[in-house]
């Protein structure tokens, strides 16, 4: 089958977004900055002053960081970076701490003055982290996504530099050759190869932590939960599979996770309803590539116009996104994934996001089961949301506008509400 105009470009988004993370992304991307921070500087911090937007504190008030014994909290992901933290590894940079360096970080957070400030400006994702011990100053910038590194200084030296996101390391594609039209094309076309190491690491990371969650002991136990009330049935598997994983991660399991739009749980409930379904459907391997490529896709370009952080949940787009992969697996093409996508965002679009935690876990189940609902509606007897009901408007790319717009511009005063409530102002 003849490649569509943007084979390339879909293909380099896959490979910049499905990358590993171990723990929660927005501690993760602190632990990064004070990494970077205190390798600048050469030297054991004596202070260290952590400035980050609402979203960031809202994101790490509440989820315990990996490898630190438990701790949780922006001064943890920030000594846990001084203490241990490898840059090198980006956002795995806390995946090779020993016990000695747990004992470490904790005797840090004793001995060295950590300050949190809220940072000022309307950047959604900003993190600066700045150090000093013996008369010397280092400082770390995260800006736009968790890996963005604009700055990195040492007194008056500037080891590194960017002027904005597209400046960056990582220079980025531009999402706006997304539609949905064009992502299923992509899928029928995909040369499997070109993409199978990143999917088959998606699918082995993604497995591996949502059976740990399933097994129980981690957070509020969700996905166990649903699979011993509601049984087998693949649908209760691809709700609980996502669930269990999320579980595991917002408690401090210290297995890593492929990431999708810069966060874990969104990478997780992408993937493995997809995961299930095919396993139901005893789908190949390349079928399963197809599929997942899809839900990624579908996933990355809802959150392209609602950004990285919000106060609009990201279980919505990945629901969706799984929705969308299922439907391809089972069949469907543009027409049943569009009306797939559209039924879902018309049930589950106003779930907000107050902060990574334990109950992630369950926006993700009712997220999936929207998305699973949405597809159930239109492929049994054609039913659908239609255009001029709430904020669904007449093609799918004019929904998921919509959308994007509720969430990066309607929902700007609930999120600093949400923050507000969550510190008690």
């Amino acid at each position: 089958m003849e490649r569509t105009c943007h084979y390339q470009e879909y293909v380099k988004i896959l490979e910049e977004e499905l990358i590993p993370a171990m723990g929660c992304t927005e501690p993760i991307a602190i632990a990064l900055a004070a990494a970077c921070a205190q390798k600048a500087l050469g030297a054991e911090p004596e202070q260290c002053r952590v400035e980050v937007s609402g979203n960031i504190i809202k994101n790490v008030k509440a989820v315990t960081v990996p490898n630190t014994g438990g701790l949780k909290g922006i001064e943890a992901s920030a000594a846990a970076g001084m203490a241990a933290g490898r840059p090198e590894l980006g956002l795995e940079v806390l995946s090779q701490v020993t016990a000695e360096e747990i004992k470490a970080m904790e005797a840090l957070l004793k001995r060295c003055a950590i300050e949190v400030v809220p940072a000022q400006g309307d950047r959604v994702f900003f993190i600066r982290v700045t150090v000093t011990a013996a008369g010397h100053t280092a400082c770390c910038e995260i800006v736009d996504y968790h890996t963005n590194i604009v700055l990195v200084q040492r007194d008056d030296a500037i080891l590194h530099q960017a002027e904005s996101q597209t400046d960056g390391g990582e220079q980025q594609t531009d999402r706006s050759v997304l539609s949905v039209e064009e992502i299923v094309a992509f899928a029928d076309c995909l040369e499997t190869a070109d993409v199978a190491e990143l999917l088959e690491r998606q699918v082995a990371y993604n497995t591996a932590i949502s059976e740990a969650g399933m097994q129980g002991g981690w957070g509020a136990e969700v996905g166990k939960t649903l699979r011993s009330l509601y049984g087998d049935d693949v649908a209760v598997r691809a709700k609980a599979a996502a669930a269990a994983g999320s579980d595991a991660r917002m408690s401090g399991c210290e297995l890593p996770v492929v990431i999708v739009s810069g966060s874990g749980n969104q990478g997780m409930t992408a993937s493995l309803p997809v995961i299930e379904y095919a396993k139901e459907l005893n789908a190949g391997r390349e079928e399963l590539y197809r599929a997942l490529a899809v839900a990624d896709l579908v996933t990355i370009h809802q959150k392209t116009g609602i950004g990285r952080l919000s106060a609009f949940c990201g279980a919505v787009s990945a629901g969706c996104g799984a929705a969308a992969g299922i439907a391809y697996l089972k069949g469907g093409r543009y027409e049943v994934i569009a009306h797939t996508i559209a039924n879902t965002l018309a049930i589950c679009s106003g779930m907000i996001c107050d902060g990574a935690k334990p109950s992630c876990a369950a926006k993700i189940a009712s997220a999936v089961d929207a998305g699973l609902m949405g597809y159930h509606m239109y492929v049994n007897g054609g039913h659908q949301f239609v255009d001029g009901e709430g904020i669904i408007q007449k093609g799918v790319e004019n929904t998921i506008d919509n959308v994007g717009r509720l969430a990066r511009l309607g929902m700007r005063s609930t999120d600093q509400e949400i923050l507000d409530i969550m510190v008690g102002r």
